[in-house]
């Protein structure tokens, strides 16, 4: 009879052999151990996963800000009662440019108007049915500055106006006769013809351009039977003041002195500032 060794090897635990192979491989594939299923949890009896460790909430979501608002830069506004008109140099010409170019020119805005504004205040006035002769006034002016009040035509002045400042620039025309030709003067010491248009329209408070060619293309083309006492007739290269019943008041290259005598010649047209 074959002896069996009782003696177990000290200080040595002794596991039971027995379903060691099958040490529960498990529920799911989990290691069981004395009766305690490793990485499962037993719930009623089943062998249920161990619960994960939830994960962190989602970043809210971002949303693109909704963009400002666009805004549109007001229209240059013109404040200045002076009339503006060719020749003219200022930074008032500078907003009139600004506030035409806002309303669709291209001009540069330089101070200065010159042809290229004359002929863009004229083509605003006919666009928006103002009096077509290039010069802006009280209602020029108004418009570009978004005023309701706008003349289809005819003369901005009252009529109790335009008379005392007829009277005036007559008036002071004449009080000039017998003064000496002066190429680029503009005073009773000698003038030219441009400089005697600015003499006699200065005494009436009224602002004009400088010279012949400025004079007539800055204001309104009129017919002469239209004319008043105190308009302009122009010729190419000279201007003299309207006087009334066909005579004129100019200074005169070739009498080298202001005079008043018949209208001569064939001039181009009759220009009002008025």
């Amino acid at each position: 009879m074959a002896l069996h060794n009782s003696h177990r090897t000290p200080g040595r635990a002794q596991l039971p052999t027995r379903h060691a192979t099958t040490a529960a491989r498990g529920l799911g594939g989990a290691a069981v151990l004395g009766g305690v299923v490793l990485g499962s949890a037993f719930v009623g009896g089943a062998a249920q996963a161990a619960p994960t460790t939830p994960a962190a909430p989602a970043a809210p979501s971002t949303q693109t800000a909704p963009a400002a608002p666009t805004t549109t830069a007001p229209a240059a506004v013109l404040d200045s009662s002076e009339k503006l008109r060719w020749g003219s140099r200022s930074g008032a010409v500078s907003d009139l440019q600004s506030a035409l170019n806002d309303h669709g020119a291209s001009l540069a805005v330089d101070g200065v108007f010159g042809p290229r504004t004359h002929a863009a205040v004229k083509s605003y006035q006919s666009s928006n049915g103002l009096q077509v002769d290039g010069v802006v006034g009280p209602e020029t002016r108004g418009s570009l500055n978004g005023s309701a009040g706008v003349s289809t035509g005819g003369s901005s002045a009252p009529a109790s106006s335009s008379s005392s400042s007829s009277s005036s620039i007559v008036d002071a025309a004449r009080s000039a006769l017998g003064t000496p030709y002066s190429w680029g003067g503009a005073s009773l010491g000698g003038m030219d013809c441009s400089g005697l248009v600015n003499y006699a329209y200065e005494a009436a408070g009224i602002d004009i351009p400088r010279t012949s060619s400025q004079i007539a293309n800055g204001g309104r083309w009129i017919s002469q039977s239209e004319a008043q006492p105190g308009d302009i007739v122009a010729w190419n290269g000279h201007v003299a003041i309207y006087a009334g019943n066909g005579q004129i008041i100019d200074a005169s290259g070739s009498k080298q002195r202001v005079v008043e005598r018949s209208i001569w010649g064939n001039p181009i047209g009759f220009v009002t500032y008025r």
